[in-house]
């Protein structure tokens, strides 16, 4: 008989949530136009929810521990040694930690290169304490572990919205809601039952920079996925992880203001549809199977829940992973060290001259360049030698799930293409992944417009596609 079994994964789980909220008062400015330095309260509190999946026999394989953290990103020096610190005090290979980063934009940029700035002698400390709450998490998270079916929903949200917008009066584009605009509304969730038929965790898939909340906001917040969470978590009893899709060119379309119940309205959005999309997933174990025909007015069509084949246990079982690495070429133009030192001094004696005018308009536009210059010194300060990047890439398969894991902020061209590459596959695409050592992906007719993900980009046009390929290998292979 016909039958309709969703998309699955079958593993061992864990999990774990912890709370790592900065302190008040902790360096916060993270926009160039913001005019504070410290934080100034708490919006929501900051979460890290840990999954530690693992193969039901694992033999050789190692876990995936996965880490969903309410930060922007950390640079390469503070990512390296958060992977270092966890893998040694959680006693886990560093190659099996990944941390996704929701990317909201009002929990602070932690950088250590902002230590002597207000607020920012606090920084060094809350890393050290955000290592040893991580690694917890991770131990917790493992000695939970326990056999637990994913199934997987798709769903849709429109949230998300294109944001290269033309400002025709001014001639150039800003980074802004394009209504025009092209964005991929699927949003994936997963709904992790134990053998109990107890729901132990949920996690969210869905690609939209948390800008919500801007220069103007001064508290700490999680931006939107804060209310998406407490949405999924009040109907489910159970934690709720975010993973950020590939969102470089995407926004939500309320946002860039300072008023923290648009975000949570706009995380109610979000909660809203992922809940409708996990309310219908079907129970654990069970296919969907015609029975046959029933007479009525109508000639009726009855369906019905079946224990699943035992052939199905074992697909949903199935668990591999494809490792690789893709050689991407630096851009020709990528400015010099000395060229950005040079910058940054012209724009901080700009600022300093504004200042003793006492003009606030020129001096907020002197501060925000100095910060792209020191974010430029940030981004390159880091990469390795030669003409190209060794960007590495990921993807799992568990069960009927593929988990492709980036590095970086990648256009939302990437998943529409793998997802029309791949309709019948359940993709869960992570970015910022372990931090962002390759900034924006821009596809390649985005070049050459004068965007702003193109002028801080270290890569050159058609990278973007290169990694979509190597990801539709690496896919093909998983899927044999």
């Amino acid at each position: 008989m016909p039958s309709y079994e969703p998309p699955a994964s079958r593993c061992l789980v864990g999990v774990a949530r912890c709370d790592v909220t900065p302190p008040v008062g902790i360096y916060h400015r993270m926009w160039g136009a913001a005019t504070h330095d410290r934080s100034t309260g708490v919006h929501r509190p900051l979460t890290a929810t840990t999954f530690w999946l693992q193969k039901l026999q694992s033999g050789t394989d190692l876990p995936h521990v996965v880490i969903g953290l309410d930060h922007c990103l950390l640079w390469p020096t503070e990512m390296d040694r958060l992977l270092e610190s966890i893998s040694l005090r959680a006693a886990v290979p560093r190659e099996s930690i990944v941390v996704f980063f929701s990317h909201t934009h009002g929990a602070g940029l932690m950088g250590l290169e902002r230590s002597h700035l207000p607020g920012g002698e606090l920084i060094e400390f809350y890393l050290e304490e955000l290592a040893e709450r991580l690694s917890q998490s991770v131990v917790k998270a493992r000695d939970r572990k326990t056999p637990a079916t994913i199934v997987y929903g798709t769903g849709h949200c429109d949230l998300a919205t294109n944001r290269d917008f033309y400002d025709d009066a001014r001639g150039h584009y800003v980074c802004g809601f394009n209504h025009t605009g092209v964005s991929d509304d699927t949003v994936v969730v997963g709904r992790i039952t134990n053998d109990t038929g107890h729901i132990i965790a949920t996690l969210v898939n869905y690609a939209c920079h948390p800008t919500t909340l801007a220069w103007k906001n001064t508290l700490i917040s999680p931006d939107y996925p804060g209310a998406m969470r407490e949405v999924i978590e009040t109907a489910t009893g159970a934690p709720c992880l975010f993973i950020q899709g590939a969102s470089g060119d995407i926004g939500p379309r309320e946002g860039f203001v300072g008023d923290p119940a648009v975000a949570d309205r706009n995380g109610r959005q979000l909660g809203y549809a992922a809940l409708s999309t996990l309310e219908g997933l079907p129970h654990v174990g069970q296919q969907y199977t015609y029975v046959g025909p029933v007479v009525s007015g109508a000639t009726l069509g009855v369906w019905d829940y079946q224990p699943q084949a035992a052939k199905r246990t074992q697909q949903v079982e199935q668990w591999a992973d494809d490792l690789g690495a893709v050689a991407l070429r630096y851009r020709a133009d990528l400015p010099t060290k000395a060229e950005l030192l040079a910058d940054r001094s012209r724009w901080q004696a700009e600022e300093q001259s504004a200042a003793t005018a006492n003009d606030a308009v020129r001096s907020e536009h002197a501060h925000a360049m100095v910060e792209r210059a020191t974010r430029g010194l940030t981004r390159t300060g880091s990469l390795p030698e030669g003409d190209s990047y060794p960007y590495p890439l990921i993807v799992w398969r568990m069960g009927d799930a593929i988990w492709v894991v980036l590095d970086g902020e990648h256009y939302n061209l990437l998943q529409r293409v793998l997802r029309e590459r791949f309709p019948q596959v359940t993709l869960v695409i992570g970015t910022i992944a372990n931090g962002s050592k390759v900034w924006y992906l821009p596809d390649a007719a985005s070049f050459g417009l004068g965007l702003y993900q193109e002028e801080v980009s270290i890569l050159e046009r058609g990278c973007l596609e290169k990694v979509i390929n190597a990801a539709t290998a690496a896919i093909q292979r998983l899927l044999g």
